[in-house]
């Protein structure tokens, strides 16, 4: 029966977030504050049911409001993070629990290199910079390649990416404590790996931005 009352208590906020209606009664999508609002509600409702009916709507309420404030942050620092950045060819992607800074291989390195050139360098003490103004946060660094030799070179070359560019963001002020990386290889492509082009978006440093409050 707890349980059944937070799931109520969730769907509430799944009707009431996610059923917007624009002037022309048009029906619109969640913002982001929404969609955080709504995963707050949920968690929060499934906490209080295992405690008590009242805990339950009081948890959904409360989780509500701890993740709107969370998707409102989120909104800034990606706004912030847009106008920062001087670079066309980064991209800052809200997907609404976390933000992602895509830099492509040119972008950062040399091919098969490890070593942040200049312009990256630059880039990345931006992002810095942006990251203490927004401190509360994890963040994780994640290289990745194409498949362009083999699987055990191209797994090493994206750690010690991600370890570079770990490196220049803790330089610049990040508490390592908030800072992980991660090497994927050739193992996560966002594009075919058949042609040049492909090939050139997969070879990429991802830095997801998660808020912890």
């Amino acid at each position: 029966m707890k349980t059944r009352i937070s799931l109520l208590a969730a769907s509430a906020g799944l009707i009431a977030l996610g059923a917007c209606t624009d002037q022309y009664g048009q029906t619109t999508a969640p913002s982001r504050t929404q969609q955080g609002a709504l995963a707050g509600a949920v968690v929060g409702g499934l906490i209080g049911a295992g405690e008590s009916k009242q805990n339950a709507v009081k948890g959904a309420i409360l989780g509500a409001g701890v993740g709107a404030v969370g998707g409102a942050i989120l909104d800034q620092q990606e706004r912030a993070l847009k106008q920062q950045l001087n670079n066309p060819n980064i991209q800052v992607v809200n997907r609404g629990n976390h933000l992602a800074v895509i830099m492509p291989e040119t972008t950062l390195f040399a091919v098969d290199s490890a070593a942040v050139g200049a312009q990256g360098q630059n880039d990345l003490y931006t992002i810095a910079r942006n990251l203490n103004q927004y401190p509360n946060s994890t963040i994780q660094v994640i290289g990745h390649t194409d498949p362009t030799g083999s699987q055990a070179y191209n797994m090493d070359l994206s750690q010690r990416r991600a370890r570079s560019v770990a490196g220049i963001l803790t330089a610049g002020g990040v508490a390592t404590s908030r800072v992980t990386t991660t090497g994927h290889g050739a193992g996560q492509p966002v594009a075919s790996n058949d042609t040049a082009a492909g090939r050139a978006q997969n070879r990429r440093v991802e830095i997801l931005i998660f808020p912890s409050s």
